[in-house]
């Protein structure tokens, strides 16, 4: 955390500024409307998105009032599918606390999540920055294809690794780039550049959720176990698809036996994330995520030298270093 309070500090004026405009942004006049959204607020994450939209735009010319509008349409939209994620996932707890549809049930936490979203569309139509909305409507749609796409594959477990990089950089990296893009797209109107920075934000995203993939197989300090709460889910990451890749017919039938109906059986669980380890999944995982990093910094090194650029390598650095 010490890592990313440095990263904070050269904007920490600027991240006020999107702060106000975000807290005015979510006030609703419906009194209940309006205890979920300051609960949302006491329960705010990194916001590691809101910094790499301004830094972003910092790098490509400044932060402008643009920018705060750019930051909180993109919070809107992660708070919104993070809210709506723990109704599908049917979870109750959220970064150590209560999640919302634990304290006010599914019902009002889906009507939540909907407000959240029309606010962001509302804010960029308000503020005349509908030139913002292609990228966020774009990771929207990606996202809900992501998800659905992992649902249907998750029904027969068959994904194959290509699918894998599909689902992840629907789900997961679509969010990232558009931080990338509309940050610069808050400053410039270089069609080009902004694309590009599409790209750094996907190959950082990707990265990012391999990294998520690996945090399953590292020992818990409750434990001293791996969690293994994806295959408990029977969620098919990139170290399991590696193992299933490298494992005999007869193996991978298996394989796919455990995921299937003994996902909820500790030693069995604790038995495939040894055969993981043991084939090289954990490696071969990481090393496609130094890949993916070393790209999006590549990608990242063709724009000017600054120290909003730094920042960004920092962060780019940041996703695959992070323990939580």
């Amino acid at each position: 955390m010490s890592n990313l309070s440095a990263i904070k500090k050269p904007i920490a004026e600027e991240i006020k500024a999107y702060h106000k405009v975000f807290r005015k942004t979510i006030r609703s006049k419906v009194p209940l409307l309006d205890i979920i959204m300051k609960y949302i607020l006491k329960t705010k994450g990194k916001e590691i998105r809101p910094i790499i939209v301004m830094y972003s735009a910092k790098m490509m010319g400044g932060i402008g009032e643009s920018t705060y509008y750019a930051a909180t349409l993109i919070e809107l939209l992660h708070t919104a599918t993070l809210v709506h994620d723990d109704v599908v996932d049917d979870s109750n707890k959220r970064r150590g606390l209560f999640s919302i549809n634990a304290l006010w049930k599914n019902k009002i936490a889906v009507l939540a999540g909907d407000y959240l979203l029309s606010k962001g569309l509302l804010l960029a139509v308000e503020t005349n920055n509908h030139h913002l909305l292609e990228f966020v409507a774009k990771a929207t749609r990606d996202m809900s294809e992501g998800e659905l796409l992992q649902i249907e594959k998750a029904r027969k477990l068959d994904i194959s690794e290509d699918v894998y990089f599909e689902i992840i950089r629907k789900k997961t990296a679509s969010l990232l780039a558009s931080c990338f893009a509309t940050g610069a797209l808050s400053t410039i109107t270089d069609g080009e550049a902004v694309e590009k920075l599409w790209r750094v934000g996907e190959l950082t995203g990707i990265a990012f959720q391999i990294m998520d993939d690996l945090l399953d197989y590292k020992k818990t300090s409750v434990t001293g176990k791996p969690s293994g709460i994806d295959i408990k889910e029977k969620k098919i990451t990139l170290p399991l698809i590696y193992l299933m890749n490298n494992s005999a017919k007869a193996d991978k039938k298996k394989i796919i036996r455990i995921i299937k109906r003994k996902n909820q059986d500790t030693k069995s669980v604790q038995l495939l994330i040894n055969q993981v380890q043991e084939s090289g999944g954990i490696d071969y995982a990481r090393q496609k995520m130094m890949e993916y990093k070393n790209n999006a910094i590549k990608l990242l090194h063709e724009f000017p030298d600054n120290e909003a650029r730094q920042a960004l390598e920092q962060i780019i650095e940041f996703t695959i270093s992070r323990k939580s």
